[in-house]
């Protein structure tokens, strides 16, 4: 597989929509992922990140302006002991909550993901992209991805996807919700995309946000966790705020 580099992923795909890297710091002393959000329409565009106790929500930056929350207003992550989960939907709560039910037994993940499919939004369909994160003693972690996507535009059939990965350091993976920008939008395929990872998360937000498109963009969220167990670091950042 290419090992891609994601200043250029970002630069040159004016619509990726929602994406999610997750990877070891270069250094390896870290985890390191980020989410972002994209918008079109004014509604999308209409949004903050915002933390709360639990993790992360979406939120209206001008309540005036939300048109429909369906699909926009929810938590993107989530956290447990020992685990981060990272998703573009309410899929997050789905996972959050079958592991604190069921446990994690490394099956967790794609059980609690088979019983979601991708978004009502016909005819765009938009897949649903996870990622979960697991801590261990002993400087260690994995994580995992995954999507739920229509078959090529058939809305009546839900393809999923799960990937698994150890980590390495300086290398990472990203997979978003569209392969470009259209009308409708082009879903993502393949496998999520390798791609070379710094060392922390003030250099990863850089090279999202200077890389999104300037119109397109809304939020992002990125998170550090240095595997010595000492405190993560993390940063938001909205066009909005």
């Amino acid at each position: 597989m290419a090992l891609y580099d994601l200043n250029t992923l970002l630069s040159e795909n004016t619509y990726p929509g929602r994406g999610i890297v997750i990877g070891e710091s270069a250094d390896g002393k870290s985890a390191l992922f980020a989410y972002f959000i994209m918008g079109r329409s004014v509604n999308s565009r209409n949004r903050i990140f915002e933390m709360h106790k639990t993790g992360m929500r979406t939120r209206a930056f001008d309540e005036s302006k939300m048109v429909d929350p369906h699909l926009i207003i929810y938590n993107p992550y989530l956290k447990l002991e020992n685990i981060d989960i990272i998703t573009n939907g309410d899929q997050t709560d789905t996972i959050f909550n079958y592991i604190k039910e069921h446990g994690d037994d490394g099956t967790s993940f794609v059980k609690a993901l088979r019983t979601r499919e991708f978004e009502d939004d016909a005819p765009n369909f938009t897949p649903r992209i996870s990622g979960i994160l697991h801590y261990a003693s002993g400087n260690k972690f994995d994580y995992e991805m995954s999507i739920l996507k229509s078959a090529n535009g058939d809305g009546s059939v839900c393809n999923r996807f799960f990937y698994s990965y150890k980590p390495r350091a300086g290398f990472g993976h990203f997979i978003h919700t569209y392969k470009c920008n259209g009308n409708p939008i082009p879903s993502f395929y393949g496998e999520p995309e390798e791609v070379s990872m710094p060392n922390t998360a003030k250099e990863l937000a850089d090279i999202c946000w200077n890389n999104l498109n300037a119109d397109n963009k809304v939020s992002l969220f990125v998170r550090q966790i240095p595997l010595d167990g000492s405190k993560p670091t993390e940063i938001v950042i909205n066009k909005n705020a």
